[in-house]
């Protein structure tokens, strides 16, 4: 039987605290140190720690979406599809920058229901949307 095991997606940063701050804003959750890991800091929010953000001082962040490099990864976020807009609003207020929002035919006002950002840090994330009916989150349409 496999020994039971935590993992979480920690995200590098030069400048760790305004980054974990904001992701605690746009996720409704807290940011704690990581026990005597002094480079390393959780968000937490109702279901435990959803994410880390660790000190590096030689961190370069993704340039993504330029075509000369790669993602590295990215966040997605899923919210219901009433939501959505408010979602956008909510992350580009706490420091989200849009990166690409084009017409994809899934809702008639002529937006995507997949809006893709970079947060404070450079690190790419998505808010897209999830019905509450769905049992898992939906293809990426990437």
């Amino acid at each position: 039987m496999p020994v039971l095991k935590t993992s979480v997606l920690v995200l590098d940063s030069t400048d760790p605290e305004p980054l974990a701050r904001f992701y605690a804003a746009l996720l409704g959750a807290t940011v704690q140190p990581a026990g005597d890991d002094h480079d390393l800091l959780l968000v937490s929010g109702h279901t435990g720690v959803v994410l880390g953000i660790r000190r590096d001082l030689g961190q370069a962040p993704p340039s993504w979406p330029r075509p000369e490099d790669s993602q590295q990864a990215h966040l997605q976020f899923f919210v219901t599809p009433d939501t959505l807009d408010e979602a956008e609003r909510e992350a580009v207020s706490l420091g989200a920058r849009p990166i690409a929002a084009e017409r994809d035919g899934t809702r008639t006002d002529r937006r995507t229901d997949v809006r893709r950002y970079t947060d404070p840090g450079g690190h790419a994330f998505v808010l897209t949307t999830m019905s509450a009916t769905d049992s898992g989150p939906p293809q990426q349409r990437f």
